[in-house]
């Protein structure tokens, strides 16, 4: 699988994320290739926004989110052929949580806390 490292954000916690998986596209059809990515990590989306370009040995079609939520991680570059069923993309669904949390933690911190003094 190609590096995905400047497709990536900050660690999420990875309990509030979902794995979007490249669903069945057709009847028989076991790959797609990604043509391009419409969102990118760090994007905010909404339940049904087209994420993702893909084609088939039929047609190229858009994907919807399934989920709302944050970009954490597109899985693929544009031009790779995936299979159904493999994990395309991970969306953080409740944003801020996981950010907080590994803000403190790299200020060693264990409240959860931003770390700004209130005035």
């Amino acid at each position: 699988m190609p590096s995905t490292a400047a497709w990536r954000i900050e660690e999420p916690d990875l309990s509030s994320v979902k794995e979007f998986k490249l669903p069945d596209l057709g009847e028989g059809l076991t790959e797609g290739e990604i043509l391009q990515w419409l969102v990118k990590p760090g994007e905010t989306i909404v339940l049904n926004q087209p994420i993702v370009e893909v084609e088939t040995a039929k047609a190229a079609v858009e994907i919807p989110s399934p989920y709302a939520g944050v970009v954490a991680e597109v899985m693929f570059e544009p031009g790779t052929t995936v299979d159904v069923g493999s994990t395309i993309i991970r969306i953080e669904t409740e944003p801020g949580t996981a950010s907080a949390e590994v803000s403190a933690a790299r200020d060693g911190r264990t409240d959860g806390r931003s770390g700004r003094e209130e005035r």
